[in-house]
């Protein structure tokens, strides 16, 4: 990623290689935003038909490109629609921070002239330029050398303590992002259980966190009878790794549970083989709940964490686990397996009932777990379920507030009775109907969150772009969810979720 500077410098008078500018609708005309506006005063009368030969009119995403011919000091002006309002939303200068810096090309050096009247806009802006730097270039035999290496924000907040605080806030919360959007970008055969949990002990090791991690003998010794079956048929030992988080005074405790399925081959359920090709991506929940963690704990918000990530890959062989078998959740409820597909509940029953045992205020899971969801709320959008009313109100709205998209859902109370209907187990693990598959798999996750207030954020759809790039957001690892759980535990640091 770029550095990331504030600097309260003219944008006329800024040495940069790019100058990226903030342009809006107004009427027949294209108004270039403030602190930029005097950057159109030196373009002068030009700047309007220039812009109009170009087809540029200020919608949102748009760009157009100007050589500056000496009128400004950087050599390259780049413009970035915003829409029709002179007040951006700060989701709309994060995209449009997105936009002008994927636009760069040859580019050292850029300076972002962004209206920035708050705080919370400077972090918008420097998030946006961070997100939408991201490269994921592990496997390119020729990297691309192309990338912006500093990014300077011409903004008058650069001389609050604030201003500087929120180019801090936004280079840890975009740098945990990206480190989930690497882990779900490698491939499952680099990224084995033993080796995620590996990867995730090292990324840790500069923080004031605790790692712990369990094999299969402890796992076998816990009585984790959901990430066992799950994982035994792989050549590669499951792992469940813990997370711990202590603040001193934490005014609250939050448990964030995350599913680490490293490659889904469905199992003996098998997918086709065009399902197969993104399931390297199953482990998404867990990376987003890991990253959210180190980052609040960077931050040193006063909240304790506890995180607790269940990783397995779900593979096929003769000790393969079979339709029909029960298996043992860690505490000692039994499930009858319907469908070795719907392996993400298993392996997050244990993680939760784990969790639920550190007593945590507020407990939030994870997961890529229902194509219902997709169906239901399209690629973009996640599915928040809860027994909470608070939560399930709370955190779609917290997931809006910095650009994660997320509908409530209910549990219909008619999928307990469905979830409770084994007659040889004390739960079944699969819908026996092909409908609601959403709303029944949150009732399964119910039975193991015991009293805890607990939200599920079902990412199936979000949490893999498998389209092109839009935004701030790459073709691929999403990292969606981090920025809501950070969100989070910031509302519950406030007090703002009693």
């Amino acid at each position: 990623m770029p550095s990331v500077s504030i600097s309260s410098a003219s944008p006329t008078t800024t040495r940069s290689d790019v100058l990226i500018v903030a342009a809006t609708s107004s009427g027949k005309q294209v108004s270039v935003l403030a602190p930029a506006d005097e950057v159109a005063d030196a373009f002068g009368r030009s700047l309007q038909p220039t812009l109009s030969t170009l087809g540029f009119t200020g919608k949102e995403g748009q760009v157009a490109k100007l050589p500056t011919n000496g009128v400004v000091k950087s050599p390259l002006v780049i413009l970035v629609g915003v829409g029709e309002s002179a007040e951006p939303s700060a989701e709309t200068l994060r995209r449009a921070a997105a936009v002008g810096v994927k636009a760069t090309s040859n580019a050292d050096s850029v300076a972002v002239a962004f209206p920035t009247p708050d705080d919370d806009a400077v972090s918008a802006v420097a998030e946006g330029v961070l997100l939408g730097s991201y490269r994921f270039d592990r496997y390119k035999s020729s990297p691309d050398d192309d990338a912006v290496n500093s990014v300077v924000i011409l903004s008058e907040r650069s001389r609050t303590k604030g201003g500087k605080a929120a180019i801090d806030r936004a280079e840890t919360v975009a740098s945990a992002v990206c480190l989930a959007r690497d882990w779900v970008n490698t491939g499952a055969g680099d990224l084995t259980p033993p080796a995620y949990a590996d990867a995730v002990t090292e990324a840790a090791s500069d923080d004031k966190v605790k790692v712990t991690v369990w094999d299969d003998a402890r796992l076998t010794k816990e009585g984790c009878g959901g990430i066992l079956g799950v994982g035994r048929a792989s050549d590669s030992e499951s792992r469940l790794v813990q997370i711990a988080y202590k603040p001193k005074k934490p005014v609250a405790h939050l448990a964030l549970v995350g599913k680490g399925i490293t490659f889904d081959s469905g199992g003996l359920s098998i997918k086709p083989g065009s399902g197969m090709m993104t399931m390297k991506c199953d482990m998404a929940g867990s990376a987003a709940v890991i990253a959210a963690t180190l980052a609040i704990a960077r931050l040193g918000l006063p909240v304790r964490v506890t995180c607790v990530a269940a990783m397995a890959e779900n593979m096929v062989s003769g000790s393969a686990t079979r339709p029909g078998d029960v298996l043992t959740i860690r505490g000692g409820t039994t499930v009858e397996v319907h469908n070795t597909d719907a392996e993400g509940r298993l392996v997050l029953a244990d993680a939760l009932v784990v969790a639920t045992e550190h007593q945590p205020d507020f407990l939030v899971d994870v997961a890529t777990l229902t194509g219902a969801c997709v169906v239901g709320l399209g690629e973009r959008t996640a599915g928040v379920l809860s027994n909470d009313d608070t939560l399930r109100s709370a955190v779609p709205r917290l997931a809006d507030s910095v650009g994660e998209p997320m509908w409530p859902l209910p549990i219909a109370e008619e999928m307990r009775a469905k979830v409770r209907s084994s007659e040889i187990a004390d739960l079944r693990q699969h819908n026996p109907k092909p409908v609601g598959g959403t709303l029944y798999a949150a009732a399964f996750l119910r039975e193991f969150v015991g009293e805890s207030r607990w939200a599920h954020l079902d990412i199936a759809g979000p949490g893999f772009n498998n389209e092109s790039a839009y935004g701030y957001v790459p073709k691929g690892g999403t990292g969606v969810a981090v920025r809501t759980l950070v969100a989070t535990a910031q509302a519950i640091a406030d007090g703002d979720l009693a």
